[in-house]
This record gives structure tokens, sequence and C-alpha cells, in this order.
């Protein structure tokens, strides 16, 4: 599972690389076409409309794992010919530019396969855009670099289905802040939001720390099977706990945080237009 966000018209799209190509999430595509509030019920009276639509809408729209706020999930999902497909029944003055957005992206799709490095420039430059600073960036660059490394290691375990990374991952999570992924992100006030892009740089390091001690564990006791890997998520994350809880002894202040990136950017946007009143 790779997920990412793509931006179109400052919408985000989520996508996975799915048989070597990018697949989107189906309702981030309505939304983004639409600007509908409630995308799914959107998407539900278009194909009630188009017979065709509804026949073949199977055919080229199929649920993958997609990383959300509260671990991985199975959202409905279509390659570029099926958002072309999807598209042709949405009336939007967005389609003619939405089109031309799709085909870049399957370019630099192409581009990322020759030059892998491409990829991880252009994650950089997205975070850019969206207002992160470098240093939070290079932090994040790394964790996602250590989460790698970590499933890397669970493969090689014989950790296969994504339900097992899930738990494994709460394990990790729960050990480390006290709290599963979807708990931490109910937390934050996140919805379908990434959560590791909304931690503070503390939250950030405890977690990489978390997966990089279980990727170290899991590796030296040559854990196999799901039973071992998950026995080994829990010390790693416990590593990072017994850290986590040790600073917060010694500072005074609790790691875990409300602060999210949403509600500092709105902060942001408040005060600039302060400025400008």
């Amino acid at each position: 599972m790779e997920t990412r966000i793509a931006l179109f018209q400052k919408k985000e799209i989520r996508k996975t690389i799915h048989e070597n190509e990018w697949w989107f999430v189906v309702v981030d595509v309505v939304a983004a076409l639409t600007d509908s509030p409630n995308p799914t019920d959107y998407l539900n009276k278009v194909r009630r409309r188009d017979p065709e639509l509804a026949k073949g809408y199977g055919q080229f729209v199929h649920p993958l794992l997609i990383e959300t706020s509260g671990g991985p999930q199975k959202l409905n999902c279509a390659n570029t010919e099926g958002i072309f497909r999807l598209i042709q029944a949405i009336p939007s003055p967005k389609a003619e530019p939405f089109k031309r957005w799709l085909a870049r992206v399957g370019y630099e799709r192409v581009q990322e396969i020759e030059d892998p490095e491409l990829a991880t420039k252009r994650t950089r430059a997205l975070y850019k855009a969206k207002g992160y600073s470098d240093a939070w960036i290079e932090r994040r660059m790394r964790s996602i670099a250590i989460r790698d490394e970590l499933t890397d290691e669970w493969k090689k375990s014989g950790v296969r289905e994504q339900r097992e990374y899930s738990i494994l991952t709460a394990e990790i999570s729960k050990a480390a802040f006290g709290l599963t992924p979807s708990e931490y992100a109910a937390h934050k006030g996140l919805q379908r939001e990434n959560l590791r892009d909304h931690m503070t740089d503390l939250e950030l390091i405890f977690s990489m720390l978390g997966e990089a001690a279980t990727t170290e564990i899991t590796r030296t006791k040559d854990a196999q099977g799901f039973p071992e890997s998950e026995a080994a998520a829990r010390e790693g994350g416990t590593v990072a706990g017994n850290a986590r809880r040790e600073l917060e002894c010694k500072s005074g202040r609790k790691v875990v945080s409300r602060a999210n990136y949403l509600t500092a950017s709105e902060s942001t946007k408040r005060l600039r237009s302060g400025r400008d009143a």
C-alpha cells in the first residue's frame, strides 16, 4: 500500500499504486469536480441517473486499501481510464482541466518508474506548497522511509494481509502513545486526513522511534509470522512509550497533542486576514 495525496485546484485527491499505475479515490474525485458537501450521495444520484454507468461501475471501480487517519481502509478507486468514464457522467466546468490534470499525473508515474527519486522530490514539493516548514518536511520524509523499512521487514516475516498491517500499526501506536491511530485521529479532530501529516515534531519523533525500534526487534529476534511480529510491535512501541513518559515527566508537558495542521492553518489564515484588514 502506497497512499499519496495529489492536489487539483487545492482539492486533495488520494491515490495509490495498483498494478503499477495510479488509482484514485472516487469520492475525492467527485468532491473535486462538484464541490459537493456529500460526494457519496452525489455519486449515488449520478449512478441512478445514468444506467450505463451503474451497469459498468463495478468493472472500473475497485476497493483498494487507502491510508486514512483511522488506519488503512478499503475505498472505491478507479484508474485513469475509469475516472474518464466517471467524468462523462458528471456535468462540471472542471471536467476538461481535470482531464488534463489526470494525463499529467499519469505521465508523472511513468517518470517515477524510470527515476524513483522524482517521487520523493514531488512529495517534498507538495508539503512545501501546503505550507509545511522545511524542518517538518525533513522529519516527515524520514518517517516515511522508516515506515517503508518496517513494512519491508514485516513482509520478510511473512505478514501479508493488510488487516494484519493495521493491527501491528495499532499495537505500536497504543504502546507508544496510549492511543490507536483511529483514537489519535479523533483526538486531533481529523476525519479522512492522514494522521502523520498532522503530528507535531515530537509526535513524529516518537512515532519514528516506535517503528524504528520495532524494525530492529523484529530483525534481531527473527520474528516470523503474525504472532511474533505482533509481540515485536508491542515491544517496539513500548520503547517509544517509555521514552515519551520520561520526557513528559521531566518537561511537565504532554507529548500527545490536539494540535493539527488544519487548525494551525486556520489560525494562520485568521492572523493574515487581521493584518490585511
